[in-house]
């Protein structure tokens, strides 16, 4: 029996429903449409494959496709890089299953090389992120920006990692951090989608996402459109406890070492009132370190 992936069938019907002939440049035509976007005959057009072969694909049936369908597919459905990445993600576990499953999945760890970079960049936060959305390590300021985050009672224990999407799903404390939690929320949920079709065997990450749908109505609602994609840089505006509204630029460093890492460097304008509120949260964050000790 040809192998199917509800992933598959998911993500071009949803992607299928937000493109309308209109946009395709595809006549209108007459009567009333009965379904939201384009028709399945009209995606197989745009790609230049049969109707049957695209029905096929949607269907879940991703088994010897080529690149070039891949491609015609993407372009066809107006897919972004991410989103290309991920349909690429999906064939690729369609192709080779047993492969996929020995493929290494998310770090759980840094070394203490990375430890050390982290440390050394001290005049920003920064946190090292799995693909899951583990906080692996962080350097003082990063640690201290997200205090809350760390304490939440989403984490399991004192000895495992805090996890980004659980606090925004998970912990009313979100709320308050978060200056934009709808955004925080959407963008968990992206990224999360597009781990999951990098490492589709990573148990970590199937039993995190199992215990977001069951606990979060909203994480079910958002991972039932399958939107992907990654943060690499941006702005956020994240409110701290201690000093008050932080607005900071960001940029996502990858590690050639180990990509499944990603460091996460938060930046103030100079001058600015969030880079004086930076200063007195690093002085904050060598009293509670001094407390501590």
């Amino acid at each position: 029996m040809t192998p199917k992936d509800e992933r598959v069938r998911d993500f071009l019907a949803t992607r299928r429903a937000k493109i309308t002939p209109d946009m395709a440049g595809l006549p209108q035509g007459g009567g009333v449409r009965r379904v939201p976007g384009l028709r399945r005959e009209e995606v197989a057009i745009l790609a230049g494959v049969s109707v049957d072969y695209y029905t096929r694909i949607e269907k879940g049936d991703l088994t010897g496709v080529s690149d070039d369908i891949l491609d015609a597919l993407a372009r066809a459905l107006r897919l972004d890089e991410d989103e290309t990445a991920y349909l690429y993600d999906l064939a690729r576990t369609a192709r080779r299953p047993a492969r996929a499953r020995r493929r290494p999945g998310n770090a759980t760890s840094v070394s203490q090389q990375v430890q050390m970079l982290i440390d050394s960049m001290s005049a920003s936060p920064v946190i090292a992120l799995s693909g899951r959305l583990d906080i692996l390590a962080a350097n003082t300021l990063g640690r201290a920006l997200f205090d809350v985050v760390y304490d939440s009672p989403t984490r399991r224990s004192m000895t495992s990692p805090p996890n980004l999407a659980a606090f925004v799903f998970l912990d009313p404390a979100a709320g308050e951090f978060y200056a934009d939690l709808d955004e925080a929320a959407a963008t968990s949920v992206r990224m999360l989608r597009a781990q999951a079709g990098a490492m589709p065997h990573d148990q970590r990450l199937i039993q995190l996402i199992g215990e977001l749908s069951t606990r979060s109505t909203d994480f079910s609602a958002r991972w039932a459109a399958h939107d992907v994609g990654l943060h690499r840089a941006g702005k956020k505006t994240l409110r701290h406890h201690e000093v008050g509204e932080l607005v900071l630029g960001f940029e996502e460093l990858t590690l050639d070492s180990n990509p499944s890492i990603a460091l996460s460097t938060y930046v103030a304008e100079p001058a600015s009132p969030t880079a004086e509120r930076l200063q007195l949260l690093a002085a904050w964050a060598a009293t509670e370190a001094a407390t501590r000790s």
